[in-house]
């Protein structure tokens, strides 16, 4: 019997499932929160801790889907240590993150899709043994990338927390002898304003 119940309580649970938003409603996003940045194909690197913000707009379509478009400022790269020097990469974009979202539980949501995003800054820091030095990346790095956002993210009245997994596809360090791809580890918290 108490199975059955579970098993009842499970499926009302599965047939109800809301989205937050009202079928056919816009809202406004603004997010703030941290990149956890790395690069493939760059042995001895170390992840760059950096700052995303920026805002994504949503049309919810169904009670369990919506579709989302964003515009976020992302500071990705990757650090390095290296004997006496230390260095850092800074890859920095404005991503445009184009999802699908999938509400899978109330407030929970499951989110892909593609993301261009658009280089604006590409430099290298190196310091070490008293002196620093900084120069911009030149032809290695590339204005364009394209990366593959696969996340979560848990809604509860208008507050959003979301964590996402953008996966580089193109490179965006490329010389004659090697390639890098930009990756990021992405989290942030923003609050929903319905249109």
């Amino acid at each position: 019997m108490k199975k059955l119940v579970l098993l009842a309580s499970m499926l009302l649970a599965f047939v109800s499932v809301k989205a937050q938003s009202e079928v056919g409603a816009f809202s406004l996003r603004p997010t703030v929160g941290m990149n956890i940045g790395f690069m493939t194909n760059a042995d001895g690197s170390d992840p760059r801790v950096g700052l995303v913000v920026g805002a994504e707009l949503e049309y919810q379509a169904t009670d369990v889907f919506a579709i989302s478009g964003g515009l976020l400022y992302s500071q990705q790269g990757a650090k390095m240590n290296d004997m006496d020097i230390d260095g850092t990469m800074k890859l920095d974009y404005i991503n445009v993150p184009i999802l699908a979202n999938f509400y899978v539980a109330k407030g929970f949501a499951f989110k892909a899709g593609i993301q261009p995003g658009f280089n604006v800054n590409d430099k290298a820091k190196a310091s070490g043994s008293g002196a620093s030095v900084e120069m911009g990346l030149g032809d290695l790095s590339k204005g364009f990338v394209l990366a593959v956002p696969i996340g979560l993210s848990y809604e509860f009245s208008n507050i959003q927390l979301d964590a996402r997994f953008n996966w580089g596809v193109t490179h965006a360090i490329s010389d004659s002898y090697d390639s890098c791809n930009s990756n990021a580890f992405m989290i942030t918290l923003g609050y929903k304003f319905s249109l």
